[in-house]
C-alpha cells in the first residue's frame, strides 16, 4: 500500500479530495445534503460518507452523484489521482 502525506494511504487522500469537490459542487447548487442524497437516491449517512473520503464509491454511484451535480465524471475527477 503507497503511502502520501504522514503516512496516510494514497487512496485515503484521493477519496478525499474526490470528497471535497462533490461537497463543494452540492453546495454550489444550495443543496443540503439531505436533500441531495434524496434526489439522487442514497442514503444521507452513506453521501456523507463519500463526502468525507470514507467510501469508495462504484462507478455507479458516481455517474448518479454527477448527475445529479449537472456535471460529468470529469468535472470532479479531474487530477484524480495526482501523478
Amino acid at each position: 500500500m503507497h503511502t502520501g502525506i504522514r503516512g496516510v494511504p494514497v487512496r485515503k487522500i484521493e477519496l478525499s479530495r474526490l470528497g471535497r469537490r462533490i461537497r463543494r459542487a452540492r453546495k454550489l447548487l444550495d443543496l443540503s445534503q439531505e436533500s441531495f442524497a434524496a434526489q439522487c437516491g442514497l442514503d444521507r449517512s452513506y453521501l456523507g460518507g463519500v463526502e468525507r473520503g470514507d467510501r469508495n464509491v462504484t462507478f455507479g454511484v458516481l455517474c448518479t452523484i454527477c448527475d445529479g451535480l449537472r456535471c460529468d465524471i470529469a468535472a470532479v475527477t479531474k487530477g484524480i489521482p495526482q501523478l
